[in-house]
């Protein structure tokens, strides 16, 4: 029984979040405003470090469009598993899983489950479909009068995500892994087995996730904002709870069908096009050998969504309504990667990391590689681009303190991902994919980066890496 003290003391940590997630939501400015800001931080402090104006504007030149084909594999990722979220057949196995939880608790352990395991496998499942989830299940939890606090919810599902860090689709572990890498006469070839498979990392996971449902319990907002309150988000969620028609559906149909609505509608033709994704995806990794890499994952997504959809038509109303969940990151990105350019083309980064690992010992290098990470990863919003800007410096500070290279790495991943929670650019993805303004949970997110951070910079300083 917990006494009336203890219950006062929780109420006030839940106050005291609660306030602090409603003061960032008030003074954060939106992303775009965030970015520009930026913008100008970092051009002051390439001035200041001696840059000309030629080597700048070049450097910006360099990174303005840098990021075109990363923005369209991660705006497909995003319009084709929303696409799949709406299909009857993930609304009936999301509907499945959001009955079974019975209580608020169960509710969080459900949710942070499900998107672990789908981030772990790759990262841009756990991206799109992590606030599906959040909003499925808290709209059947209100249906069924347990108070499960929405932004709350979203912040948790989004911080359960990051386990991505250190699973299949990790970018940095990946690239180290294969040969020819740009680092390779510096650190060789870097197996999964010493990286996200090294003992610190199978530890840290679960440790995460086990102190995130703690958390949950421990930092809920003492005043509930139900999904009811947030009427966007409820139009995804009432497909599934009312079992609504599916969206953009026309309101007065045709009487009779003419040859090209027929056609449209036959499965047949579907299966022409997914038989050819089936061809190329055998090609890429039974003939070629090649891994999962982004390619890999539209195709796969593609092929997924044609399956549940079965025909053109219902595809195409599918994409229809898909295609509002994407439009953050289709400018956002590049105005991003004019910055990254920025600290990639000039000294920024390399002085500021250095100026990290000049400082570093064996105990305090993982603490301040993951700190640099963090503050590098607000402005480079790629896990692998920042490794190629902080990759040589971590590794050859390692080789210098007597670490491995791979402890760098792994605490480069620490970072970044603080970095990604903390950052409006990540929180704006999943913001537009719940229809919800982020600056009403980032607030939460910038909490369980301080988990993340204190669990992993302990892991990977004292555990084997």
């Amino acid at each position: 029984m917990i006494d009336s003290a203890s219950r006062a003391g929780a109420v006030t940590a839940q106050d005291r979040l609660g306030r602090f997630a409603n003061a960032v939501g008030r003074y954060i400015p939106d992303a775009m405003s965030a970015c520009i800001i930026m913008l100008l931080v970092v051009v002051a402090a390439a001035f200041a470090l001696g840059s000309p104006v030629e080597t700048i504007a070049d450097a910006y030149y360099r990174g303005l469009w840098m990021l075109l084909p990363f923005t369209m594999q991660m705006t497909l990722i995003l319009v084709l598993s929303s696409s799949l979220a709406v299909s009857p057949a993930f609304r009936r196995a999301v509907a499945a899983l959001a009955r079974i939880p019975r209580s608020e608790a169960q509710v969080f352990a459900l949710a942070i489950g499900v998107t672990a395991i789908l981030a772990y496998l790759y990262w841009g499942l756990g991206v799109a479909l992590g606030p599906l989830l959040a909003i499925y299940f808290a709209r059947e939890a209100e249906r069924r009068r347990i108070a499960v606090d929405f932004p709350f919810l979203l912040a948790t599902v989004i911080a359960a995500a990051s386990v991505w860090q250190y699973g299949l689709s990790s970018s940095a572990p990946l690239l180290m892994n294969t040969p020819g890498h740009f680092l390779e006469k510096t650190t060789g070839i870097m197996p999964l087995s010493t990286t996200i498979w090294a003992p610190a990392s199978l530890v840290f996971v679960p440790a995460f996730l086990i102190v995130l449902m703690i958390a949950t319990r421990v930092l809920r907002p003492a005043r509930c904002q139900q999904i009811s309150e947030f009427p966007d988000s409820c139009l995804i969620a009432d497909a599934v709870v009312k079992a609504a028609p599916e969206p953009m559906s026309e309101p007065h149909p045709p009487a009779g069908d003419d040859f090209s609505q027929r056609l449209e509608k036959n499965s047949a033709l579907t299966f022409v096009l997914v038989g050819a994704l089936a061809a190329w995806l055998f090609h890429h990794f039974a003939v070629k050998g090649l891994s999962v890499d982004l390619n890999a994952l539209n195709t796969t997504l593609l092929l997924a969504a044609l399956l549940v959809h079965r025909n053109v038509r219902a595809f195409s109303r599918a994409l229809q309504s898909a295609i509002a969940t994407c439009w953050p990151v289709v400018v956002l990105y590049h105005l991003y990667a004019g910055v990254a350019g920025l600290i990639q083309h000039t000294s920024v980064g390399e002085q500021f990391a250095g100026a990290f690992a000049s400082l570093s010992t064996p105990y305090t290098f993982p603490l301040l590689t993951a700190v640099a990470s963090a503050i590098v990863a607000i402005f480079i919003p790629s896990g692998g681009g920042q490794w190629v800007v902080q990759g040589f410096i971590t590794a050859t500070a390692a080789g210098e303190v007597g670490v491995s290279a791979q402890r760098g790495l792994l605490a480069v991943g620490i970072g970044d991902q603080m970095g990604n929670l903390i950052s409006p650019f990540w929180a704006v993805v999943g913001g537009g994919i719940a229809r919800i303004d982020f600056r009403r949970f980032i607030g939460y997110t910038m909490a369980f980066s301080a988990i993340w951070f204190v669990l992993g910079v302990l892991a990977f300083t004292f555990l084997p890496a």
